[in-house]
Parts: C-alpha cells; structure tokens; sequence
C-alpha cells in the first residue's frame, strides 16, 4: 500500500467567515496540508474546478448558496463528484445533515470543534480516497492484464491475425448458428504459392514479412463480421458469415489480385507473391467445421495442381 504523505494532498476550504478559514487553514497547514479556500459557494465551485482538490471542508450555513447547493452542484460535475466532502455544521443545523448526506457528503464535524477530531477525520477520508484510487487502479491494470492474456491466446504471434485454436471456436459458433437458423457461410482456405523458396531464397526474415504482409492484405478485403486467422505455416483460413459461394469465390479472387499486386522488400528489391485459394460453403450435409475444412483444402489442392494463383471452389 502507498504510505500516505499530508504534503501530497491538497484541501479546499470553504467558509464565509474569515476567522473560521484562518483558523482550519492554519491547523492544516500545519500538520503538511497543501491547502486553498473559498469565502462562497460560487468562489468554491470554480475553486473546485480550477484546483481539483483532493478534500473538501464545506460550511453548510453561507450567504447567497448554501453547502448543501454547493454540494449538489459539485456531484453533478464529473470531474468533481469522486472528490470527499466533509460539512463544518453548528450543533443548531443538525437536521440538515440528512440533506448533506443525500447529496453525497461523507462526514460531518461539529462547531465548534477540536483540532485532532477534525485533522484526524481529514486524513481517515483522505487515506480511504487513496485506498479507492489503488484498488481502482489495480482493477484497472488486472483488465488490461486479463485482456493481453486473451490477446496472446488467441492471436498467432507474428502475423497478430486469430490463431488456428480460436480460429476454429469462432467456426463452431458460426456451424451452430447456420444449423439453427439455416443461414448459408462460406470459408476460405487460402495457401501462400511457393512459399519455401522464398524462405530458401531471401531468409526466413523476409519469410516472415511475406506471413505478415498476406495477412494484412486478405483482412483489408475482409469485412469486420468475417474472422481470418493463421491455420499453420502459411497456410490462412477466413471463414465469411451469411455468405454464399458465389460472394466467397468474389471475395477470394479480391484478396488473390490485391496480394498478386503488393511489392514486398527483399534485399533492396521488391519481391511479389501470389497465392491459391479453396473455396467452401456450408451444405447441410457437414456436420462439422472440420467437412467444410476438408472440402476447401481440396480445391486448395485443386487450385495448386492447376498451375496456382487461381481460386477453386468446391460446388459439391
């Protein structure tokens, strides 16, 4: 836990007499509060906003706005409505504490009141501020842990595209939603052409941007309800939901044209790849994400023996 430290916090405080402000500033400041002050509920307000304070001592009783107004409008300000507010209220004005409280006060300490009653009331809200302040900031940090493992999951580390794993949860979602409610998907198998010699070629580093390029094309021709991911090697699967073979093949050939067109930087030249693409739709008969599989790597193969750079689709 963070050591609390007085000199650290800055404390607002607001009364319309003057000798009331003299004294507390006084009593804070010497214990290492930072401090400033208002003399009215309009001067306090834009104090408030000026100053982000990290407490607030608020006289209830003051001339033209009152602290339960001044209290209102300063939890109705976003910026301001986290900040604790303590009343300095007359032993007289005790039923207006249910008021304060309502409008979101978190204490009060009575006129006329004792210095280590009210310096220790300060630091007991102030060092539960800072307390909510870690745990939300720790929350916060867990999230985005939490998030990044996630990520890291599910996303192949070098392209940054889903996986073959995740890649294969989202097809079995999408299987089960086009078997309750008859919906047409299609899928892409999509293999980069003589890809070996690349790597035997320019080196595995050139290899990898040639992975990382593939995959950054096919996604820009890809819709964002559609999930692309690498399968393994350089082998990439998209699979297209409510999409029928027709719209697959026209998509395949979209991604095939913009890769055959993308110069790669090999060794101070440009290099250009092209790839083969198999083409599946869901047919009632697949009972599983692995047929639809199965039947697009064989027009994949289709597409390779046929001289590459081609799609092929499987039309049953």
């Amino acid at each position: 836990m963070t050591m609390f430290f007085p000199e650290d916090c800055l404390i607002l405080v607001v009364d319309d007499v003057s000798k009331n402000l003299q004294v507390i500033v006084e009593m804070l400041q010497n214990v290492g509060y930072e401090t400033t002050f208002a003399s009215s509920g309009q001067q306090a307000l834009e104090r408030a906003r000026a100053a982000k304070p990290d407490l607030i001592l608020l006289d209830l009783m003051m001339l033209e706005m009152n602290g339960l107004e001044v209290c209102e409008k300063l939890k109705a300000d976003l910026d301001l409505t986290d900040i604790p507010i303590i009343f300095l209220t007359a032993s007289t004005e005790q039923e207006d504490l249910l008021q304060a409280f309502e409008k979101g006060a978190i204490d009060y300490v009575t006129k006329p009141f004792h210095a280590a009653e009210l310096l220790a009331r300060v630091r007991t809200h102030l060092e539960l501020k800072l307390a909510r302040e870690q745990l939300k900031k720790l929350l916060h940090e867990q999230k985005v842990l939490i998030q990044e493992l996630e990520r890291l999951a599910t996303t192949d580390p070098l392209t940054k595209v889903f996986n073959r794993r995740h890649l294969l949860i989202l097809a079995e979602q999408e299987l089960k939603r086009s078997l309750r409610y008859n919906i047409v998907f299609s899928v892409l198998m999509l293999d980069i052409d003589r890809f070996k010699q690349i790597n035997d070629t320019y080196g595995h580093a050139v290899g990898d941007r040639v992975l990382t390029v593939m995959a950054q094309v096919s996604l820009n021709c890809l819709r964002t309800v559609d999930f692309y991911g690498r399968f393994g090697g350089e082998e990439f699967v998209a699979f297209l939901p409510e999409t029928d073979i027709d719209e697959a093949i026209i998509v395949a050939d979209r991604i095939r044209e913009n890769l055959e067109k993308t110069g790669i930087l090999a060794q101070e030249q440009q290099i250009f790849i092209t790839v083969s693409i198999g083409v599946a739709s869901y047919h009632l008969r697949d009972d599983s994400v692995d047929a639809m599989l199965q039947r697009a790597d064989k027009a994949l193969y289709r597409a390779k023996n046929q001289g590459r750079n081609r799609v092929i689709a499987d039309l049953l």
